[in-house]
């Protein structure tokens, strides 16, 4: 089943991508352009997700030490006006 799919999905997507290009080819062709266009589509994506998910997670994790520094500053070390100085 996952090979009719795949076959389906990729003649859908390489029609839409021919006719954006402005090329005829012809079935065979268009599903083959499809295929491959979706496995480098695919690989492509996925670096993507990765690299934004590693940069996400740098992000939060930031955020996240802000958020325990200012915590610290705020409740634990109260002296020198809350920022954890010495009086």
């Amino acid at each position: 089943m996952s090979v009719i799919y795949l076959v389906i999905i990729g003649a859908a997507a390489g029609f839409l991508a021919t006719r954006l290009m402005r090329m005829e080819t012809g079935i065979l062709a268009t599903i083959a352009i499809g295929i491959a266009g979706a496995l480098i589509g695919g690989l492509v994506l996925q670096v993507l997700l990765t690299v934004a998910g590693l940069l996400g997670g740098l992000i939060g994790a930031v955020l996240g030490a802000l958020l325990l520094i200012w915590l610290y500053q705020t409740y634990i070390a109260k002296g020198g006006g809350g920022r954890g100085g010495k009086k």
